[in-house]
C-alpha cells in the first residue's frame, strides 16, 4: 500500500518521462565511442590505423578495437563514459520489463535476464582487454554478441502496439544483422588473404554495428513516452492499449512475421525439457552411429586388409527383427528399455580391449537403430508426435555437427575419446540416461491397425529412399568441414575454410530441415529433387566456392526431404522400410570405402576412384523415395486434415536456433589469427619433420591428436608433413586432425588432396605463411593413389619449397618407378631452396633412391649414412642442414617421427657458401658433436636416454649434428 495516500489521485513527488532514460543511454553510449575515436585520431592516428600487415596510407581508418584498446587516454575516455552508460542501461532494461510484463508470460522475464546478462558482458569485454586476458576478453565479447540475437528478436516480439517503433526496430535489426556477413568477408580478406585496405573497410562495418546496436535500444524512447517516473502509465501502452492508427491485429501480425512466430508460444518448462531430451537423444544416436565406422576401421588398419570385424557394419540392419510380430510388439511396448540399452554405445569408452569395445558399440548401434525404427512406427498414427520424433532425430544430427565443430571434428562422447584427449564421456552418458528416460515417458500409440497410407506407395521404394538419405546425411552432413574439404585446392585460398565457413553448411541444414517440415509437399516434388541433384553434381565436379554452392544445395535438400521420407516409411512395415533402408545404407558405406581402398578389397579395381558413381547412386536411391512420395500424393484423393499444430515445431525451431548460435560462437572463437611465429626466428632455423599418423588412431584405439600435438610442440617443429591424414570418410569418423593441430600449435595448414581425390591423405602444417600450394596425384596405374603437396613458404623473407609425398606400395614397383620420375622432375623444376618430407618405400642408396637423390631432382639425403630406413625420408637442397634425429613413436602410430634442422641462407655470400657444398658431400655431411653448434640449433634434451612417454631418440640414440669444416 502506498505510503503517500494523498497522492492516489495521480499527483507526483517528481515526474520524469521515461524516454529520457533512453536518450541519456543513447547519448552517453555514443559519446563513449566517439570521444575515444576523436582523441585516438588526434593523438595516435598512425598507430591506431596500423595493423599486423599494413599501415597508413593503405589503412586509413581505425577499427573499434584499435580505438578503444590499450592506448592512453582514448581507453580512459571510453571506460569513463561506458561506466556512465551502465546506469541508464540497467534502467532501460528494467523499464522495458515493466512495460512488457504480462501475468503468466515468461518471455518478458527471459528478455530482461538477457538484457542484464548483455550489460554485464559488455562491461567484461570493456574492462578486460585482449592484452589483459585474451581468452576472457573473447568469452565476454562472444557472449555479448550471442546475447544480442535473443535480445533483438525478443524486443521485437514484445514491442507494444506502436507501429512506428516496430518499424524502426525491424529496419535497424535488419541493418545490424545484414552488416555482419560483409564485416566477416572483409576481415577474412584482411586476415587470410592480407588484402591492403581491407581492414579499413572492415572497420567501417564494425563501427556500423556499434551505431545500429545503440540505435536499436534508442527506439525504446518511443515506447517509454507512456511511462513516467515515479511510475505512471500515461498512455496505457503498458496495458496493451493501441495508441496508434494501425489496428492491433495488424501490428501483432507484423511482429509475428518478423520473428517467425517463435516467441508466440505458451511457454512450458515441461515442453522445454521434452525438446531438450528429444534433441539430445537424437544427438546420442548420431554419436553412436558415427563412432562405429572408426572402431571398425581400426582392425583393417592394423591387418592391412580385410579383418573380419567389418561385419559389424551390418549392426544397423537390426530393424529387420520388427518383421516378427511378437518381437515388434515387445519392443514397442518396452520402448524405454531398448532406448536405454542403446546407450551401451556410450558406455563403451570404459571397455579397454579394442575388440570388446567394438562389440559393445556394435550392440549399441543395433539396439539404437531398432529402437528408433520402432518408435517412428509406433508414433506414426499421430502426426504431431511422429513429426516431433523425426525432428528429434534430425535436429540431433545438426547438434552432432555443431558439437564436432566445437571439438575440432571429434565428438566428446565417442568411445575413442576419454578425459586425456578431450572426452566428456561420463557427463555425456549421464545426460543421455536422463534424456532417454524423458524421451520415452509417453506410452506408445500404435495399435497395429492398418493406416490409410498403407494402401498407397511402395515399401521397397521407401526403403531405398531411406538408404540414400541415411548415407547422404552421414557421409556429407555429419561434419560441417567434409564438403568444404571436397573443394579444397590449396593456397592462395580460393574457397571456404572449415572455420568459420562451416556455419554456412549448418545454416543450410537448418533451413532445409525447417522447409521440409513446413512445406513437405513442395520438397517432395521432382523439381526440387532436380535442384538437389544439380547441387550434388556441382559438389562432385567443381572445387572452391562454386563447388561449395553445390554443397550447400545438397545439404539443404537432404535435410528438407528427410521428414517426408521418414514419415512415409514409418507408416509402412518397419522391417521392410527401415531394415532394407539400413541395408542399402550399408551397401553405400562399403561402396564409398571401396573407391579408395580398391587395392585392398575384392572387386576394388572395378569402382576405383569413382566417387561420382557413389554420388549418382545416392541420388538415385533418394529418387526412389521421391517416387514413392509422389505416388502416394497422386493416388490420395480424399481431403485430409492437416496435422495438429502442437507447440513442438516452435520448441524444436528454438533448439535449432540455440545450436546455430552455439556454432557461431565457436566459429568466432576458432577464427584463425594467422600471426604465427617460428620457434627460432633469431637463428633463421627451420625444424622440419615427417610423420605417418595412422589416421589419428593409436595402438589402443584412442584418438591420438593430443599426443601428436604434444610431440610436435616439444620437438619445436616449424614445418611438418603428415601422412595417412585424410579422415573425411564414414569409416574414419569424418574427422580432420589438421584443424586441431593447426589451431592448437599456431600453424598454417594445407589439408592436401581432398577426400574426393581417393588418397589416404598428405597434409602440411607450417609456422611460416604458405604463399602457394598445388596438389598432385602421381601416376598409379595399378596400386593406391600417391598424393603430393608442392608448397612455397615465406621463410624469414626467403621463398622455400616444401614437398610432402606418400609413395605407392611395395607390391607395385611400376607405380613407384613412375612416381619417382614424376616427383624427381617436379623437385628439379624448382630453383628455390627445397625440403622433401616423404614416405618413399626404398632402401638407402638403392633403386628409386638414386632417382630421388640425383641431378634430376637436385636433392640431397638428410644423411646417406643412415642405412636403416625404408619408408620415411627427408631430402633437401640449397639449405644448410645442421641437425637430424629419429624419434620413437611410442604407441601413437606404427611409424617414427623424423626431424631435421636447416638454416636458411640470407645474404648472397651465405647462398654461395651453401651452393659450394652441393659438389662436396664430404664437407656437406661432416658430423660434429652437440657442443660444437649453437644452443639454439640443438634438439630438445627431453628425449635423451629413456625420453618421455615412450618417445626418445632411437636408432642412433641421439641427434646427429652437422657443420661444414
Amino acid at each position: 500500500m502506498s505510503k503517500y495516500k494523498d497522492k492516489d489521485d495521480g499527483t507526483e513527488l517528481i515526474s520524469i518521462n521515461a524516454k529520457w532514460v533512453s536518450w541519456t543511454h543513447t547519448f552517453v553510449a555514443y559519446t563513449a565511442f566517439v570521444s575515444a575515436l576523436v582523441v585516438g585520431v588526434y593523438l595516435h592516428y598512425h598507430k591506431i590505423v596500423q595493423n599486423e600487415f599494413y599501415g597508413y596510407p593503405h589503412e586509413w581508418f581505425p577499427s573499434v578495437s584499435a580505438t578503444i584498446g590499450d592506448r592512453y587516454p582514448e581507453r580512459s575516455f571510453f571506460m569513463v563514459f561506458i561506466a556512465m552508460t551502465s546506469g541508464p542501461r540497467f534502467a532501460l532494461v528494467g523499464l522495458w520489463y515493466l512495460l512488457t510484463a504480462r501475468p503468466g508470460k515468461a518471455l518478458p522475464k527471459l528478455i530482461a535476464g538477457v538484457g542484464i546478462f548483455r550489460t554485464l558482458t559488455c562491461g567484461g569485454w570493456t574492462y578486460v582487454t585482449s592484452t589483459d586476458d585474451h581468452d576472457w576478453h573473447d568469452i565476454f565479447m562472444i557472449s555479448y554478441l550471442v546475447a544480442t540475437i535473443p535480445w533483438t528478436a525478443g524486443c521485437i516480439a514484445l514491442s507494444p502496439p506502436n507501429a512506428k517503433a516496430v518499424k524502426y526496430r525491424k529496419y535497424i535489426a535488419a541493418a545490424f544483422f545484414s552488416t555482419i556477413p560483409f564485416m566477416m568477408y572483409f576481415f577474412v580478406q584482411h586476415k587470410i588473404h592480407r588484402v591492403a585496405g581491407a581492414y579499413t573497410t572492415y572497420a567501417f562495418f564494425e563501427w556500423s554495428l556499434i551505431l545500429f546496436d545503440v540505435a536499436f535500444d534508442a527506439v525504446t524512447a518511443l515506447d517509454f513516452e507512456s511511462l513516467e517516473i515515479v511510475v505512471k502509465d500515461g498512455k496505457g501502452l503498458g496495458k496493451g492499449i493501441n495508441a496508434s492508427s494501425k489496428p492491433t491485429a495488424v501490428i501483432e501480425k507484423e511482429k509475428k512475421k518478423i520473428t517467425a512466430g517463435i516467441f508466440d508460444i505458451n511457454f512450458s518448462w515441461s515442453e522445454v525439457f521434452d525438446t531438450a531430451a528429444e534433441v539430445y537423444h537424437g544427438f546420442v544416436f548420431w554419436s553412436v552411429l558415427t563412432s562405429l565406422g572408426v572402431l571398425v576401421w581400426y582392425f583393417p588398419l592394423w591387418y592391412m586388409g580385410i579383418s573380419g570385424y567389418e561385419v559389424f557394419v551390418m549392426s544397423t540392419i537390426s530393424p529387420f527383427l520388427l518383421g516378427i510380430k511378437p518381437i515388434r510388439s515387445f519392443i514397442v511396448q518396452n520402448s524405454r528399455l531398448f532406448h536405454l540399452l542403446s546407450l551401451a554405445g556410450l558406455l563403451a569408452w570404459q571397455v579397454k580391449d579394442p575388440a570388446y569395445r567394438l562389440f559393445t558399440v556394435g550392440f549399441g548401434v543395433a539396439v539404437s537403430c531398432l529402437s528408433w525404427a520402432a518408435t517412428w512406427y509406433s508414433e506414426s498414427v499421430h502426426e504431431a508426435r511422429l513429426e516431433s520424433k523425426i525432428l528429434a532425430w534430425t535436429v540431433g544430427l545438426v547438434m552432432s555437427s555443431a558439437v564436432k565443430f566445437a571439438w575440432q571434428t571429434n565428438n566428446p562422447i565417442w568411445p575413442i575419446m576419454h578425459a586425456e584427449n578431450g572426452g566428456y564421456n561420463g557427463t555425456g552418458l549421464a545426460l543421455a540416461v536422463l534424456a532417454a528416460l524423458r524421451f520415452t515417458r509417453k506410452a506408445p500409440l500404435h495399435t497395429e491397425a492398418v493406416t490409410d497410407e498403407n494402401r498407397y506407395g511402395s515399401s521397397i521404394l521407401a526403403a531405398l529412399g531411406l538408404g540414400g538419405l541415411f548415407f547422404g546425411m552421414h557421409s556429407l552432413l555429419s561434419d560441417t568441414s567434409t564438403m568444404i574439404m571436397w573443394g579444397w585446392e590449396g593456397y592462395p585460398v580460393r574457397g571456404p575454410l572449415s572455420a568459420p565457413h562451416g556455419w554456412f553448411t549448418l545454416a543450410a541444414m537448418t533451413a532445409g530441415l525447417l522447409t521440409g517440415i513446413c512445406q513437405p509437399k513442395l520438397v517432395s516434388t521432382w523439381i526440387v529433387y532436380g535442384v538437389g541433384s544439380l547441387g550434388a553434381a556441382v559438389l562432385t565436379l567443381y572445387p572452391n566456392w562454386f563447388g561449395y554452392l553445390g554443397a550447400l544445395t545438397t545439404a539443404f535438400y537432404l535435410m528438407a526431404i528427410a521428414s517426408p521420407l521418414l514419415t512415409a516409411a514409418a507408416k509402412r512395415n518397419p522391417a521392410t522400410t527401415f531394415g532394407f533402408g539400413f541395408l542399402a545404407y550399408n551397401v553405400m558405406v562399403l561402396f564409398h570405402v571401396w573407391v579408395v581402398a580398391y587395392a585392398f578389397v575384392p572387386g576394388g579395381p572395378l569402382v576405383r576412384e569413382h566417387t561420382d558413381w557413389v554420388m549418382t547412386t545416392t541420388m538415385l536411391l533418394v529418387s526412389a523415395g521421391v517416387s514413392n512420395l509422389t505416388s502416394i500424393s497422386s493416388r490420395r484423393h480424399e481431403s485430409r486434415t492437416p496435422p495438429s499444430r502442437s507447440q513442438h515445431r516452435k520448441y524444436h525451431t528454438l533448439a535449432l536456433g540455440i545450436v546455430n548460435i552455439f556454432f557461431v560462437a565457436c566459429a568466432f572463437k576458432r577464427f584463425p589469427t594467422n600471426d604465427f611465429k617460428s620457434y627460432h626466428e633469431d637463428s633463421r632455423l627451420v625444424t622440419a619433420g615427417i610423420w605417418t599418423i595412422h589416421f589419428s588412431l593409436d595402438n589402443d584405439m584412442w584418438s591420438s591428436e593430443y599426443r601428436v600435438r604434444d610431440l610436435i610442440k616439444e620437438l619445436e617443429i616449424d614445418v611438418i608433413g603428415l601422412l595417412e591424414s585424410d579422415l573425411q570418410r564414414i569409416i574414419m569418423g569424418n574427422r580432420d586432425t589438421t584443424q586441431f593441430l593447426a589451431e592448437d600449435l599456431g600453424m598454417y595448414v594445407d589439408y592436401g588432396p581432398g577426400p574426393n581425390k581417393h588418397t589416404w591423405g598428405a597434409a602440411l602444417l607450417s609456422k611460416f605463411p604458405i604463399m602457394n600450394s598445388t596438389h598432385h596425384l602421381l601416376p598409379s596405374p595399378v596400386g593406391e593413389l600417391a598424393p603430393a603437396i608442392h608448397a612455397t613458404l615465406d621463410v624469414y623473407g626467403e621463398l622455400v619449397d616444401v614437398f610432402v609425398f606418400h609413395s605407392g606400395q611395395e607390391e607395385d614397383p611400376e607405380d613407384r618407378r613412375l612416381q619417382t620420375k614424376y616427383l624427381s622432375e617436379l623437385m628439379g623444376s624448382s630453383p628455390r631452396p627445397s625440403i622433401l618430407l616423404s614416405y618413399l618405400v626404398t632402401k638407402p642408396l638403392q633403386g628409386n633412391y638414386n632417382t630421388y637423390v640425383s641431378d634430376v631432382s637436385g636433392m640431397h639425403d638428410v644423411d646417406p649414412r643412415d642405412w636403416d630406413r625404408w619408408c620415411e625420408y627427408i631430402l633437401y637442397k640449397h639449405l644448410q642442414r645442421v641437425g637430424y634425429a629419429r624419434v620413437s613413436r611410442s604407441t601413437i602410430t606404427d611409424t617414427e617421427l623424423q626431424v631435421a634442422k636447416f638454416i636458411v641462407p640470407q645474404s648472397e655470400s651465405e647462398k654461395v657458401q651453401v651452393a659450394a657444398l652441393d659438389g662436396n658431400p664430404e664437407k656437406r655431411d661432416r658430423r660434429v658433436g652437440e657442443h660444437e653448434i649453437p644452443e639454439g640449433w640443438r634438439f630438445p634434451s627431453l628425449f635423451q636416454g629413456e625420453g618421455v612417454r615412450g618417445h626418445r631418440y632411437h636408432v642412433f640414440n641421439e641427434p646427429w649434428y652437422y657443420k661444414p669444416s
